[in-house]
């Protein structure tokens, strides 16, 4: 059964701004932005998914956790850093349209802060804001039911991905299938439906600017909440897709290392025989001899073989 929400004239005009962006990121070669722009966003999307649900680490901890250096704080906020890093870095082995690959990520994140990682609440929850609750969970025998529905909608429903993470993330809030988790694991399972569909956003700081806008965030899930659709938070959840595109497109001079370009290209053309002419034709800011060199480095370190030679020679990645 399709979740329950309009697609409004605000919410095409984000889509089609949206559309607009991702063009003029491929262009820009940001697809897969540079090693170190990627590196930093991974850090600054793990820090702000985490602040928002309490930890305390600074960015320049979370930063020295990556590159396994000691470091101080409380054990719980250390372990879900650990955790966070272990779960970006293996989202290609996720996928974004099946529920037992949702519960996996979900036992990545939580290991070792909760009993029951991985596997469904079987508890009633409520979520409480001050002395208020503003809002009461599905009972626990409704979740699995309500989950394969989500899981369906996301799988076979016809709107694009763009506006279909948005639903998955709303609706996933509020079922809150899980006893603790169900907010990080609502952000990171947006960034991989849009990342099935569109790579860059595997490197898009989403969660600092949903920080920067948390009461904005919170407030829009109540109204959704309140009209029983999720059609606010999609406009919202649009804005700041769209503001992540645009402060990635606002980088200047961003110039990619040899090793950023054969990247890029590994993506593109994937196992596929190709020439140096077509790898000239994707970066057209470079000199054919540094494409050579491109080339050559990359056939001396093993990354890709070489047939042929001069004219007629061919690569391929290994």
């Amino acid at each position: 059964m399709k979740p329950p929400y309009k697609i409004t004239g605000k919410i095409l005009k984000l889509v089609a701004s949206i559309s607009e962006k991702i063009g003029e990121v491929n262009s820009a070669h940001l697809s897969k932005p540079p090693t170190e722009l990627r590196k930093k966003n991974r850090i600054k999307t793990i820090h702000s998914s985490l602040e928002i649900e309490g930890n305390t680490l600074t960015i320049e901890q979370i930063t020295a956790i990556v590159e396994n250096k000691r470091v101080i704080g409380p054990k719980k906020d250390i372990l879900e850093v650990k955790n966070a890093i272990a779960v970006y870095d293996y989202l290609d082995n996720l996928n974004p349209y099946n529920f037992d690959s949702f519960c996996e990520a979900h036992g990545i994140l939580m290991k070792g802060l909760i009993e029951s990682a991985g596997r469904l609440r079987t508890k009633s929850v409520g979520i409480v804001k001050g002395s208020e609750v503003t809002h009461i969970a599905p009972p626990s025998e409704m979740l699995k039911p309500l989950m394969n529905d989500l899981f369906e909608y996301l799988k076979n429903g016809d709107d694009l991905n763009l506006t279909k993470s948005c639903v998955f993330h709303y609706e996933m809030e509020f079922i809150h299938p899980f006893i603790d988790g169900n907010g990080r694991m609502g952000r990171l399972w947006q960034t991989l439906i849009l990342k099935d569909s569109y790579p860059v956003f595997e490197y898009l700081p989403i969660e600092t600017l949903i920080k920067e806008r948390q009461e904005q965030y919170y407030e829009s899930l109540g109204k959704s909440d309140n009209t029983g659709e999720s059609t606010v938070f999609i406009e919202f959840m649009l804005e700041i897709i769209l503001e992540s595109l645009e402060e990635l497109l606002s980088i200047q001079n961003v110039s990619l290392t040899n090793i950023d370009r054969l990247n890029l290209f590994k993506s593109l053309v994937k196992k596929d025989y190709f020439t140096r002419k077509e790898y000239l034709m994707s970066f057209r800011e470079i000199s054919s001899a540094t494409a050579s060199r491109d080339l050559k480095f990359a056939v001396e370190n093993g990354l890709i073989e070489k047939i042929g030679d001069k004219n007629t020679a061919r690569y391929r990645y290994k």
